[in-house]
């Protein structure tokens, strides 16, 4: 940086009056102090030649061969595990709702109240009659023994007694179900009635619907051909066969449920306009975090692959020549390595080939690691966790 020099004249005025120094010339000295000293007045140490920024930290993962047991997502969806439509059993007006809208209800636990005065009636009338018809067929019995009556007028008094039983039965389940029971336990929607609808006139009207969420239902396809595929590895001894006993589930947001399922129905053919097979899998709802209808992805086990190399998904990048992935090679620098993947083993890809074991692959900072830059390596910290757990049998 360059100064111009203060003039004889600016020197002695300075002498004369030193407040009447111009600008420019206070300027010159502020400058010129500010440029020998730091920030805080002290003289700042010229740097070590060739300084500059540290090499940027990327968390990397060192590959090695090992088992992998390959797994396969499919999408599938939720379903309760009973389903019952309430609907009104018996003619009449509905005069109160007994449930909370959205709750959870025990079977047999009256729902709705429907006005019962005329199958209260029917009821009393039957209870009469059933019990006169009986009275009179025991008498009829005991004359019958003395040939004080005949067998047919027996006979005909015992089949009006069991008539008129079969009528106070009717007639007390009529009276029964003017309360609307719940079919089956389980959660409970909106009423699709309010107090004062007629209901049951000529059609069985629908009043609510109960759900039972605990456990859940989640069904799903597998394509027949990836099903051939895995029976032929296994046949031929590629892979071995895994424990399809316990599967998992991927929600929606890409975390994966707390509890694991079972598969328990399999079809045995294969949908003509689908190509698929269709599948389905049971998991615990004690919370009631599933919900019908939800979109999940199943996750579950296909089988054992020995010796094999796999990765974490996001380290594997796509690029116009294909897949590969960035390891720390010679000197630290970031290198591009393609690859090629044979599957997925939980959240990793299993590599097919490109990589043989012990190389450092980047898997997160990936975005500082251009070609040819000099990175730090660093242990991807959620590998040193999931081993630790993994040793501990957590």
């Amino acid at each position: 940086m360059h100064f111009d020099s203060p003039s004889n004249a600016e020197i002695n005025l300075f002498a004369e009056n030193p407040m009447k120094l111009n600008v420019p010339f206070s300027l010159f000295f502020v400058t010129l102090l500010a440029a020998c000293s730091g920030g805080d007045g002290k003289s700042v140490p010229p740097g070590p030649p060739g300084a500059g920024m540290p090499p940027p930290e990327v968390e990397v993962v060192t590959v090695a061969a090992g088992d992998a047991t390959y797994t396969q997502d499919l999408p599938g969806r939720l379903q309760a595990y009973r389903t019952a439509q309430v609907r009104a059993r018996v003619e009449g007006v509905v005069e109160k709702r007994l449930f909370a809208e959205g709750g959870e209800v025990k079977a047999g636990e009256p729902l709705f109240r429907i006005d019962a005065r005329s199958y209260r009636a029917m009821a009393e009338a039957a209870r009469a009659e059933a019990g006169s018809a009986r009275q009179t067929a025991e008498r009829y019995k005991s004359l019958l023994e003395i040939k004080a009556v005949s067998q047919q007028e027996y006979d005909l008094a015992l089949a009006k007694a069991k008539q008129t039983e079969a009528a106070r039965i009717n007639a007390e389940e009529s009276l029964e179900n003017a309360s609307v029971p719940a079919p089956i336990s389980g959660h409970i929607g909106r009423a699709a009635v309010t107090e004062g609808a007629l209901v049951g006139k000529g059609e069985a009207t629908l009043l609510t619907t109960i759900e039972q969420l605990d456990p859940m239902y989640v069904n799903f396809t597998q394509s027949g051909s990836d099903l051939l595929r895995l029976r032929k590895a296994v046949a031929t001894g590629v892979m071995k066969r895994a424990d399809a006993a316990k599967v998992e589930l991927v929600l929606e947001d890409g975390t994966t449920y707390a509890q694991t399922g079972k598969i328990f129905f399999t079809d045995m053919a294969v949908d003509p306009s689908t190509g698929s097979v269709s599948l389905r899998a049971e998991f615990p709802n004690p919370k009631r975090d599933l919900l019908p209808g939800m979109f999940v992805r199943i996750r579950f086990p296909e089988a054992i692959a020995e010796n094999v190399i796999r990765v974490p998904q996001r380290a594997v990048q796509a690029g116009p020549q294909g897949q590969f992935v960035t390891i720390v090679g010679a000197e630290g620098k970031a290198t591009p390595l393609p690859v090629k993947t044979g599957g997925m083993a939980g959240a990793d890809f299993v590599i097919a080939s490109g990589l043989k074991g012990g190389e450092q692959v980047i898997v997160n900072g990936l975005q500082k690691a251009r070609p040819g830059t000099v990175v730090k390596a660093v242990p991807l910290v959620e590998t040193m966790k999931m081993e630790n757990k993994l040793s501990s049998g957590k």
